[in-house]
């Protein structure tokens, strides 16, 4: 493996820098049993059954719900395979990333964890137009709710974890942005959302469905969600 010297000589724009740091980042995120927990290991959750408790709860919840539906849009993206190889690469990693995150918030909350629900993409899977379009947006949507929620939390152990998923989000974001055409950091400040409206923007995709999507009748589901 050439050492960042040489990797600043050919890397004018800094892409494969990131890369490697990614990269790196996932595999730790992989590492062990462990797994997604070790990056977060401040979510050892304080299981007091105090008002502030469930409020934290019901706010961790929340995030592994926009976390299952990011973790199932690239873990299906993955399995088709229907965009090209630079976005594949990152379809793979941050995929592992998002399924980490998953592991991290339900070993945080245990039996207290929301079920996965049934995603139906609508086909924004099947082209990397319409994938990168839609990460995008997740992306963004995922930084604005955990910021929002961030000071929202009692526990300061849970909120040291909760930002430090938001942070890889952010670089997620970048990323997609990047390879979707468009500015990755255009604005000198970022606005949270608030939780209603977070909901009511997941809502209106229609992606969390009662049953996944099927290429036909009596066939098995079309989709991995």
């Amino acid at each position: 493996m050439i050492d960042d010297t040489e990797l600043e000589a050919i890397d004018r724009d800094g892409a494969l820098l990131e890369a490697r740091q990614l990269a790196t980042r996932a595999a730790f995120l992989r590492a062990g049993a462990v797994g997604g927990a070790a990056v977060v290991g401040a979510l050892a959750w304080p299981r007091a059954s105090s008002a502030a408790s469930t409020n934290d709860v019901a706010i961790l919840n929340y995030a592994l719900t926009l976390e299952y539906l990011q973790a199932s849009f690239y873990t299906e993206t993955e399995r088709l395979a229907a965009v090209g190889a630079k976005a594949q690469k990152a379809v793979k990693l941050v995929g592992a990333v998002e399924r980490a995150h998953v592991r991290a918030l339900q070993a945080a909350l245990g039996g207290a964890a929301v079920k996965r629900p049934q995603f139906d993409f609508r086909g924004v899977t099947e082209s990397e137009r319409s994938f990168l379009k839609t990460a995008v947006a997740f992306e963004d949507l995922a930084v604005a709710a955990y910021k929002g929620q961030a000071p929202l939390l009692k526990s300061k152990t849970l909120l040291a974890a909760a930002v430090s998923i938001h942070s890889v989000e952010a670089r997620h974001a970048a990323w997609m942005r990047r390879l979707y055409g468009i500015v990755p950091a255009a604005n000198a400040f970022d606005e949270p959302l608030g939780r209603p409206e977070v909901l009511r923007i997941v809502a209106s995709t229609h992606f969390i469905s009662a049953a996944p999507r099927t290429a036909g009748k009596g066939t098995k589901p079309r989709f991995t969600g």
